[in-house]
Formats: C-alpha cells, structure tokens, sequence
C-alpha cells in the first residue's frame, strides 16, 4: 500500500551571507482515500469511484472534492473543518478554475462574496474585500507575497479569501481580509496532463502537470505555464511562462520535507481603460486604447525557493517549520488618460514609469499541541514568524518634450486617442527612488477549546515588533520607524449538529504607516499610530451533505487611526475614526447529487466614510468600488459519462469609481456557459463562452478617469490528456 506525504515546501536561502536550508510548510491536503492494504479507493472527478489494484492512478492531489473544499491549514494553522472555523471563508477550488477556463484573479473572486477587483493601473492584482483595496493582501502557502503583479493559476490547487483582519494567524495588514492561493503538491498519486487552450484575439495557453513516486519514500513533480494571447482591447498583449518543481521527501516515519522552486514571468501591456464623461464612462467602443501601448509595458519575474519540515513526536504533538525566499523584479511603464475636457472633444494624457526589486524572507515556526483536560479539549497553537523585505523603488515621470522640456501632459482629439510621439522618462523632484528595509519578529498563541459537545471557543493573539529603516536617496533623508503590534482573536462556535454551526467572532489587524511598496513614510507622518481595523462577525455554516456546503455571515468592520487634516490648523494632522462596512454574505458550493454541481453566492455591502478626511473625502460618502448588491451563480449538469453542461450568471450593482462620488460605473448582469466533452479516459474537450449575450459592461477601476470595459462575447476551447 502506497504512502501519502504531508504537502510542504522548501527553500534554500542566502541571508546575512550564511547559506542555510529554510524549512516551510504549507497546507495539509489529502491523498488518496485507502480502502484495503492491496486496494485503494481512488476519487476521479471524471469517473465514478471504482476499486483498482497494481494500476496506477492519474487524477488531482489536492484538497477539494468537485467545487466543496476540504479542510486546510490556513485560518487557524491546524487542521480545522472549515465549518469549524469563527469566520467567513470563501473557496475557488481547481475544478472551479478549470471548468470556468479562468484567466485571473478578477475572474476568481467573482465567486467570493464580499469580494471584488478593481483595474490596478492595468499592472497588478487589486482585490477589494469588504470594502479596502488592497495590493499587499495576497499569501502563497500562508506566506506573504506582497509584490504587485498579476498572479497566474497553473500551479494551484484551490483559492481561499479569509474575509475580515487575518492579523492574529497572517500579521500585519489585511484590512478587510486577504486571498492566500494553496499550490499543488508532490505526493503519491501520479498526475501526468498537458492542457492546450485557443480563444477570441489570438488566445494560446500551455499547461503541464507532472508527477509520480520515486519510490515509497521520494515523489516529485513538475508544473509548467506558456501562455501568448491578444486582447478585446486593441494593441494589448499578453506573454507569461513559469516552472514549477517540487518534492516531497518521507525523511524518517514521522518526519517529512517538501521542496519547491518557482521561476514566473509576465510581461503585457499596462491598459488603464477609458475616462469617464459627465460622470459615466465615456461612451466609446470597448477595444479603445487611449494613450499609447508601444510606451507601456510592464513585466514581473518571480523567483521564489521554499521549504518546509513537518515532524510528528506522538501523543498529539507536532512541530512544524516553513520559510519562504522570494526575488521580485517588477517594472512598469504607462501613457494614460485624465480627464476629458468640459466640451467633450479632447483628454488629457500623462506618463510614468515604476520599478520595484524585492526580496522576502519569512520563516514560520509552529508548534501544535492538542490535549484534554476532563472533558475539555484543547488545540494549542505557539508561533514565532521572522520575517525581512529589503525593497528598491525607483519612479520617473514622463516629460512630453516634442512640446516642451517640462511639458508632463498633452491633450489629443476624443476622435483619434492615441499619443504617438516619443516620451522621455525622468526623474521629477518629487519622484520615489527609495530603499526600505522592513524586519518583523512576531510570537503567537492560539488556543482552540471544545468547551462542551456543542460548544467550542478559538482565543488567540499575536506580539508583533514591526520596523523599517528606510532612506529617499534623492533627499538623502533616513527615517526608522518602529511599530509593536498587538492583533487578538477571539470566537465562540454553537454546534446543534455534527454538520452545522453558529459562531461569533472579534478580530483586529493594524496596518503600519510603511506603504505597500515601503515608500510612503516622510519625517511628518512616521510617528502616526498604525491604522486598525476591527471586525465583529456573526455567522451560519451547515454542511448540508459530505459536499454540499451553505454559509451565511454579517459583519461590522470599522477602520481607525486615519490621518486628516486638522480643520482648526492646515499645518497639523490628526487621527480619526474614517470608515465603517456592515455587510452580508451569502455562500453556496458541491454537489447537489451526482450530476449537479454548483456554487454561488451573494453579498450585499454598505460602507461609508466616517469623518471628512479631505475636500474630495467627504463624511458620509460612499465606499469606492463596493457595490451594494452583488451575486453569482454557476452550474454544472453531467447529462451523461460524455457530455455536461455549464451556465453562469454574474451580477454587479452601481459602484463608484472613487471616494469622491462624482464618477459611477452602472450595474450589469452577465452570463457565462460552457460545454463539457469527455472523449475517452485520456481525453476531454470543453468549450466556454463568455458573456454570452454579448452585453456592453465595465469590469473594473482605478480612479474616475482609467475605467475598464468589460470583455465582449467570447471563446476558448480547451483540450486536457492524460498522458
């Protein structure tokens, strides 16, 4: 009988100029379910389950059954039923990303309720989760990955947005909750597949995935990505490859180690969409580029070496060790559009160019002790996470000098928006070329209680001492700022049945006054308090069946410490409550039998700003980019061992592309479907098509004037063999 490997990863880092092997773990997932020493029960998503002996098996190592997650490690650090946890968690497993075909991370949360995208400057993911956007909420296996870039799915097992602050299990930041992707693993079940998929504007994408047992002991596998495609919107382009190896290694019966090293690569064109007109989008054909996009590429490599050790000492007790050594190397460059004048017939356009080169290094420590004593129960959690990002951000401002030397913005014809002259990139006096240098030391301590039966408590807190030495070497100004952050956690879970809860919860996160890029700190605000956000949250979880799950939640979540203005003296800033969030949401995910499977959700968002923070920030305002009212829905119907059937339905209320409430994006519905062809045991074959009726829509923003249309009809045919 085969063996299963926990899922961990590895690294080996440089640091301080000591070579060391960094240990990491990620996140438990299952292997193959065993129904005798000779034979295994093996789950194929394709197939019916059937008994097999001496044949090998191909078929997905992950944690998900159809469009249901499993448990995981990533809300509490042990291995909890997600029904189990005090929290609202939302889930995209890989079927989900294959049977929708999806393209990105605006795709993904869709089926997150409380989730949305905004546009990024057409250059990074940027989640807006229960309200706050932001570009640094995003963690890979549990560990940070903060860089701004556009994230890809060849190489992941399922998504999981954890609504609400995450501070206590994931440290700082993460306002209103955070999307940690859980990667594919090396294991015992053999995978071997090759995905090709054609669509609309010259879509071409290449995945692999490979992977078998060495012997009982060693078992490796290889994911890979190329992927050359075109865009609705004209002149955009696409071009991105990655590899991905890892290992897994049973280094004694009790001890196992997992390696892995990841090379990605993205470069495309930054499109910052259209302006808006007499607060709408300006009316114009979706593929309208404005600006010019032979000046604005931007690229992302990635490079990232992870490691992690688990040891199981017995009697309830495990220790586990997990870093993470990344090296990021992000430019981008971008001629956009402003404003469109008073009379409608001509729009500003400006220019500049970015680039951040980073290094991460976090190593987690974490000891698991579960124990009783009488009746009572206890999971005891103890952390220590060190973590050090060194950052260099440089920026130059486009200088339109075909005009003048200093001219920074030109005005072309609504009737013909492209700039074609040559722009020249400098640094302006106020331009970022900066170094920062974050360190974080953070203890944690969590302990989940089984109070009665039906009755079960989660405590914990987190110790943080968070500083950054950073210098402006245009200024030669140096700042070192230090923070101690204290993040709590508490919730209490109602069981009246084995399948069913209710819980309460209570948890906080601070946000530093570092910036995301390290770049914002200046000699006036870096004494400022962090921000702190707090989320109050009740909630409804009831596994309806082994893979049919519904969820319900609602949730307060107040941010403080914002810096204003002081009304009595310009030359003074203060803190003040500024935001406030109250929302429901609604989930939905498995199989309804056999045939059916389904997921959706709904959220319904109301968030305002608090106290008038600026001449455009207004008291009372809405919230950017939060729609009141948001849903989803998607379907999938097997009518037979050949064919299947998808149909979606996604729908957005009215949102605001800013604070300022003077530009709004209008509501839109759209439907997705797809049809699912399983040629043989080795081969299937799906077509999806998007928006269906072809309706006219905007995705996406990132202030009143760089809006995104969304996509027009279109196709992809995808073929998957096993091989």
């Amino acid at each position: 009988m085969s063996k299963s490997f926990l899922p961990l990863t590895s690294d080996l880092v440089r640091l301080g100029g000591i070579l060391a092997l960094a240990l990491i773990a990620a996140p438990l997932t299952s292997g193959p379910a065993h129904a005798a020493d000779d034979d295994e029960l093996i789950y194929d998503r394709d197939a019916d389950p059937v008994v097999l002996t001496e044949m090998e098996v191909y078929g997905s190592q992950g944690s998900t059954a159809g469009y249901q997650s499993r448990p995981s490690l990533a809300a509490t650090k042990t291995d909890t039923p997600l029904v189990d946890v005090p929290q609202s968690i939302s889930v995209v497993t890989r079927e989900l990303i294959d049977d929708q075909a999806m393209r990105s991370m605006g795709d993904a949360v869709r089926f997150m309720p409380g989730v949305g995208i905004a546009q990024g400057e057409g250059n990074r993911d940027t989640p807006v989760l229960r309200g706050n956007s932001s570009t640094a909420s995003f963690f890979l296996d549990g560990i940070r990955d903060d860089v701004e870039y556009f994230r890809d799915f060849y190489n992941v097992d399922r998504i999981e947005a954890l609504k609400g602050p995450n501070a206590m299990i994931f440290g700082r930041g993460g306002p209103g909750g955070l999307i940690n992707r859980v990667t594919k693993q090396a294991g015992q079940t053999a995978v071997r597949e090759l995905a090709l998929t054609v669509g609309a504007w010259e879509q071409y994408r290449t995945t692999v995935d490979f992977g078998r047992p060495v012997s009982d002991r060693l078992a490796v596998r290889v994911n890979g990505l190329f992927e050359d495609s075109g865009s609705y919107r004209a002149d955009v382009s696409l071009r991105r490859y990655a590899a991905n190896p890892t290992l897994a290694f049973q280094v004694a019966p009790r001890t196992t180690l997992r390696a892995g090293f990841e090379y990605f690569h993205d470069e495309r064109i930054a499109d910052r969409g259209v302006p808006s007109f007499q607060g709408r989008p300006l009316a114009t054909p979706a593929e309208t580029f404005f600006g010019d996009p032979a000046q604005s590429p931007t690229h992302t490599t990635v490079r990232a070496f992870n490691a992690a050790v688990q040891h199981d000492f017995g009697q309830g007790l495990t220790l586990r060790n997990t870093s993470r050594f990344a090296d990021y190397d992000k430019f981008y460059q971008n001629v956009f559009p402003g404003a469109v004048n008073a009379a409608g017939t001509t729009v500003a356009i400006s220019a500049y160019n970015n680039g951040t080169d980073r290094e991460n290094f976090f190593n987690q420590t974490d000891l698991v002790y579960t124990t009783g004593t009488g009746k009572i129960e206890h999971v005891i959690l103890l952390g220590l996470e060190l973590g050090r990002q060194e950052t260099d951000n440089l920026r130059n401002t486009g200088y339109f000098t075909a005009v003048s030397p200093t001219t920074t913005s030109v005005s072309v014809p609504l009737a013909s928006p492209r700039y074609t002259l040559p722009v020249t990139f400098q640094p302006s006096a106020t331009d970022a070329n900066n170094h920062g240098v974050a360190d974080t030391v953070a203890v944690y301590a969590q302990d989940q209680i089984t109070l009665l039966p039906q009755l079960q408590a989660v405590l914990g807190a987190r110790l943080e001492d968070f500083t950054v030495d950073f210098r402006n070497h245009r200024t030669g100004t140096t700042i070192a700022q230090r923070d101690r952050l204290v993040s709590p956690r508490a919730g209490l879970i109602w069981k009246p049945a084995p399948t069913a809860s209710v819980y309460a919860s209570y948890s906080e996160s601070s946000l530093p006054r570092a910036g995301e890029q390290l770049a914002s700190l200046t000699i006036t605000n870096r004494a400022f308090d962090p921000e702190k956000f707090e989320n109050l949250e009740f909630g409804v979880k009831w596994d309806a069946r082994p893979d049919l799950a519904l969820t319900a939640a609602v949730y307060r979540l107040d941010r403080r410490n914002v810096v204003v203005a002081d009304p009595a003296d310009a030359t003074r800033s203060i803190l003040v409550d500024g935001q406030r969030t109250e929302g429901l949401e609604l989930g939905l995910s498995g199989r309804i039998n056999s045939r059916w499977s389904l997921t959706g959700g709904y959220a319904y968002q109301d968030g305002e700003i608090k106290v008038t923070q600026s001449a455009t920030i207004r008291a009372g305002a809405r919230l950017a980019q939060l729609p009141r009212h948001s849903a989803s829905l998607w379907n999938r119907y097997d009518l037979n061992a050949t064919w299947g059937l998808g149909l979606g339905w996604i729908y957005r209320d009215e949102i605001y592309a800013s604070t300022d409430n003077t530009v709004s994006l209008p509501g839109f519905a759209r439907v997705d479907a797809a049809i699912f062809c399983r040629i043989n045991d080795r081969l299937r074959a799906q077509l999806n098509v998007e928006n269906v009726l072809d309706r006219n829509y905007y995705a996406s923003a990132h202030n009143n004037n760089n809006l995104t249309p969304g996509s027009p009809l279109a196709l992809r045919l995808s073929v998957t063999t096993r091989f």
